[in-house]
């Protein structure tokens, strides 16, 4: 219909785009354009164009998606692949808008009625204050994530509630998600040659996996810090449940107030890229520090090359505020410059994939529960966060390593064993 909604914005985001449109595009007044086999995006109102208005590009686009303003037909997965497609063509000539684009822009916002005052950002998405990584705005950013509620955790995750890449070791029928996160904390176990009596430190312990697959079935003593409340009451109860009250400890505490005499072993998984650029080489101090001579450190933790460091405004914004994802290279000068010997760089980026994709399947099959725990923006929130992180490891966009290092002793003695006895 030429002077349908459609027929006026899909000429100017081709040009915008230097290419056919991707996926379909259907506005409000019902009128469709675009490949007739793709997904369809959907603009329910036109508050949606107004979002994208005052902020062009992810961040406008995850506002109105998370609000319910803007709607994807189809598969959301395929819409992504899409377009990151054309992005990787180098078909998408600009960043930003210029004065000619932006003119245009206005005049067909007017045209279509749909100028008006910015909408209100979603409740759900972070506002932080205070001073980049300080003690109080940490614990502000790990709580706007963790401290959702552990209902909703517990509906996401398996048993364990293990948050991190689990290790899929098989494709039979019967494998799930809670074998891979078993075999995953298993493996953690074997590179740190976990023994009874020995003492372990978790930092950033999430809700325990570790710290109970460790206690329960290596014998070790352990303690885990966490800066979110909801973790640490969760643990708690498990302790309880598996009678470790006297065997694990749990704290609500940073990793920079760590103060305890070495351990045999320390772990960190998942929780470095919270920690931020430039706290990063105390962070690393911190953890040589913690370990005795000849002690072992798995360290697992996402990685991303320099094009948006913390994952893109839609993450900074909705799921991980002041994240921060380092080339894998730059994580290991920094352990190198604490003193530890680098043993095994053991790379899991395509169990990352396999993992998201059961926690999505998982958020889709509960969608109503979890509508029910965190409302349906919080949901929709969730629903782009796994769809868009599956596709990001399946593309290679953002890997996941586990990286065994040792504090060699005085003499440079490493005390591992000569070949990888966790394999």
């Amino acid at each position: 219909m030429p002077n349908s909604p459609a027929s006026r914005l899909v000429p100017f985001v081709e040009r915008l785009l230097g290419g056919s449109l991707p996926v379909g595009l259907r506005t409000w007044d019902g009128v469709r354009a675009g490949p007739p086999d793709a997904p369809t995006v959907v603009l329910r109102n036109r508050r949606a164009l107004r979002r994208l208005l005052y902020a062009p590009g992810e961040l406008g686009l995850a506002r109105a998606y998370v609000s319910g303003d803007l709607d994807v037909e189809g598969d959301l997965a395929d819409g992504f692949r899409r377009i990151w497609a054309l992005t990787r063509s180098g078909a998408v000539r600009g960043a930003a808008l210029g004065p000619r684009e932006w003119a245009e822009a206005l005049r067909i916002a007017v045209g279509l009625g749909v100028v008006g005052p910015p909408p209100k950002p979603p409740a759900e998405e972070a506002r932080l204050s205070g001073a980049l990584h300080s003690l109080r705005r940490d614990k502000s950013a790990i709580a706007h994530h963790y401290d959702l509620g552990n209902a909703f955790y517990q509906l996401l995750l398996d048993e364990s509630m293990a948050y991190s890449s689990g290790y899929w070791t098989s494709d039979e029928d019967g494998y799930d998600l809670e074998q891979a996160q078993w075999d995953k904390l298993e493996l953690i176990c074997r590179k740190l040659g976990l023994r009874p009596g020995m003492r372990l430190l978790d930092v950033g312990c999430g809700w325990g996996s570790l710290l109970v697959h460790a206690a329960k079935h290596h014998g070790v003593h352990a303690v885990g810090i966490t800066l979110s409340a909801e973790q640490r009451q969760h643990i708690r109860g498990r302790l309880v449940q598996h009678d470790l009250e006297e065997r694990v400890e749990v704290r609500r505490q940073d990793y920079r107030e760590l103060t305890d005499e070495p351990f045999d072993a320390v772990a960190s998984v998942e929780m470095g890229e919270h920690v931020g650029e430039q706290n990063y080489p105390e962070y690393t101090r911190t953890l040589f520090r913690m370990l005795r001579p000849t002690g072992r450190l798995v360290l697992q933790q996402m990685s991303r090359g320099a094009v948006a460091p913390g994952g893109g405004a839609f993450i900074e914004r909705y799921i991980a505020p002041d994240m921060t994802m380092r080339p894998l290279s730059r994580t290991l000068g920094h352990l190198e410059t604490a003193g530890f010997e680098i043993r095994d760089v053991h790379a899991l980026r395509e169990h990352y994939v396999r993992t998201v994709r059961a926690w999505e399947k998982t958020l889709e099959g509960n969608w109503g529960d979890v509508v029910s725990l965190i409302g349906e923006s919080g949901a929709r929130v969730w629903r782009l966060y796994l769809v868009g992180g599956a596709l990001a490891f399946e593309e290679n966009r953002m890997g996941v390593d586990q990286i065994l290092a040792v504090r060699p002793s005085e003499h440079g003695l490493s005390a591992l064993p000569a070949t990888r006895e966790w394999s």
